[in-house]
């Protein structure tokens, strides 16, 4: 189900909150009387009656968000509710195991460990090799059989090719939605319940945990112990009517970047990167500025989207964006952009791997090896790979700039990190590394350079056939692209985020005009509704 749905809107998240609500004011009505301070948040853990009452709203919660999930492919739900069963056990089985892990071990190398934690290990190993052989089957088989096999006929031993093939076994199979979110939530939760950083939990937050239907689809990538608290408090049963109306404005805000802005913007992305060789110096730019923009509009939006939706139900999920065009450098950019993923790589992979603890040599090293999962964790392709290469050696340069104690122009920097940034994004969204080179190439002026009004003229007659241009306001953004452009590029580095003007928003008429006309806009634009962009990562 898509967030940008007249069912998801008009139905489903509607009903999805006042069963929620009713549900939760009921086990509130059987719990008065009870010795227990209402006040306090209680683990619904607990084996007392009162708290199974309570469970309901959490059950209910996670029931409606299989439902979400398996609106788009119900064929799937089963592997998602095994996958949260397989992890579930192994975290209790780490909790229980004899020689529990103190909570003082997380700092230490886990090979290193002592011999009465080799059985948690093992678990752990098991664990995490469960999940990846999962993902892997899903998001990488076919890559990796394309590949041996490509080995294989260079090598010139093709005529074996036939016996390794494998790629009947994988024929048919599409990725499920979510898959690769879902996992790394649930590798960094048996990491956590292996350091002694996380405790036993009840079944059914487990698995609202995991399928809580804000987050599951794209993230943000969420952690325990922002969540589970959160779960078990019973102060989140009650409407609380500035949530509800800072998570209206968030997920109307979040629908207009989608349906009215990136929209828009795809378009021309999309017609750039399916013609590059015909692509000159001005039409390879304003297919990776397109590009840029929509990418960074449909996935804050959708960022917009879930928190905002979330907050209706007191849930705070964490921030992951913060205005990212802005960074100056290319570590800022990776403290402002998918936050949550730049939290787990450094906490799971690159703090795990030495971090910056030894010498620079290792610590670029380090940083590449991040950044190279990081770019396969995308997709399972060689652009990916190199999109992750490209940042981990930004992120070398930069570090080694940082310590030669060097600086430039705060404007200079900006101007810098941004167009960096932009050539990566070519990288990122390009099928092949031959296109990629070719959108490079016409960027950088070798492909020529034609008249502007001539690839204006092109652009208005391309939009004026779009099935876009019959929505609301189109027309006019049509023949305007270039402002249109320009005019997202602002909002992008000049203009307050979402989330700030969610913070500042107070009781106030123009708040309500604000949300009104947003809202409108969004949702009238709503015909062809199109999927989300990270979906497919």
């Amino acid at each position: 189900m898509l967030f940008n749905s007249y069912v998801f809107i008009f139905f489903f998240l509607p009903l999805t909150l006042c069963v929620y609500f009713f549900l939760a004011k009921r086990s509130s009505v059987a719990n008065a009387g009870n010795s227990v301070d209402d006040s306090v948040d209680n683990p619904v853990g607990n084996s007392t009656g009162t708290n199974c009452c309570r469970v309901s709203p959490n059950a209910w919660l996670t029931v409606a968000s299989l439902v979400f999930y398996g609106w788009w492919d119900y064929r799937y739900v089963p592997l998602m509710v095994g996958s949260i069963a397989f992890n579930y056990a192994i975290g209790k089985l780490i909790v229980k195991r004899p020689g529990k892990l103190p909570g003082n071990l997380p700092n230490k190398n886990p090979g290193s460990l002592p011999d009465k934690y080799s059985g948690q290990k093992s678990l752990l190993v098991a664990g995490i090799a469960g999940n990846l052989l999962l993902l892997a089957y899903f998001k990488y088989a076919n890559f990796f059989i394309a590949n041996l096999n490509g080995i294989l006929n260079v090598s010139g031993i093709s005529g074996v090719t036939g016996i390794l093939d494998l790629s009947a076994l994988h024929t048919g199979v599409i990725l499920p939605l979510g898959i690769s979110f879902f996992t790394f939530t649930q590798i960094a939760y048996l990491v956590d319940v292996y350091r002694g950083k996380a405790g036993e939990y009840g079944f059914v937050n487990y698995s609202l945990f995991v399928t809580f239907f804000p987050h599951l689809l794209a993230g943000p990538i969420i952690h325990h112990g922002e969540m589970m608290p959160q779960f078990s408090s019973r102060r989140n049963g009650s409407v609380d009517y500035e949530n509800l109306s800072r998570g209206l404005f968030l997920f109307f805000a979040g629908l207009f970047k989608k349906a009215v802005i990136a929209d828009t913007l795809a378009v021309w992305a999309n017609h750039g990167f399916a013609n590059t060789a015909a692509l000159d110096l001005f039409g390879a730019w304003q297919s990776s500025l397109s590009y840029t923009l929509q990418l960074y509009f449909d996935f804050s939006g959708y960022t917009d989207m879930a928190i905002g939706a979330s907050l209706m139900f007191n849930i705070r999920l964490p921030i992951n964006f913060d205005s990212p065009y802005k960074a100056t450098d290319i570590q800022d950019f990776w403290r402002r952009w998918h936050i949550t993923l730049s939290r787990f790589l450094r906490d799971y992979v690159y703090i795990p791997l030495g971090g910056s603890r030894s010498t620079s040599a290792r610590t670029a090293l380090n940083l590449m090896a991040t950044f190279l999962l990081g770019g396969l964790w995308h997709g399972a392709g060689w652009t990916f790979v190199l999109w992750g290469a490209l940042h981990g050696s930004a992120m070398v340069i930069h570090r080694t700039w940082k310590k030669l104690g060097l600086s430039m122009h705060t404007a200079l920097a900006w101007i810098i990190t941004f167009n960096f940034i932009n050539a990566s994004w070519v990288v990122f969204r390009a099928k092949t590394t031959a296109e990629a080179l070719e959108v490079l190439k016409a960027m950088a002026g070798l492909n020529g350079v034609s008249p502007l009004w001539g690839k204006i003229s092109q652009a208005t007659e391309l939009l004026e056939k779009s099935a876009s241009v019959v929505r609301l306001l189109n027309t006019a953004i049509a023949k305007n692209h270039i402002h249109t452009i320009a005019l997202c590029l602002l909002l992008a580095v000049l203009y307050k985020n979402s989330t700030e003007l969610a913070n500042q928003m107070r009781p106030a008429p123009r708040y309500l005009v604000y949300l009104a006309i947003t809202a409108s806009v969004a949702i009238l634009h709503l015909n062809g509704a199109t999927q989300f962009i990270y979906y497919n990562f």
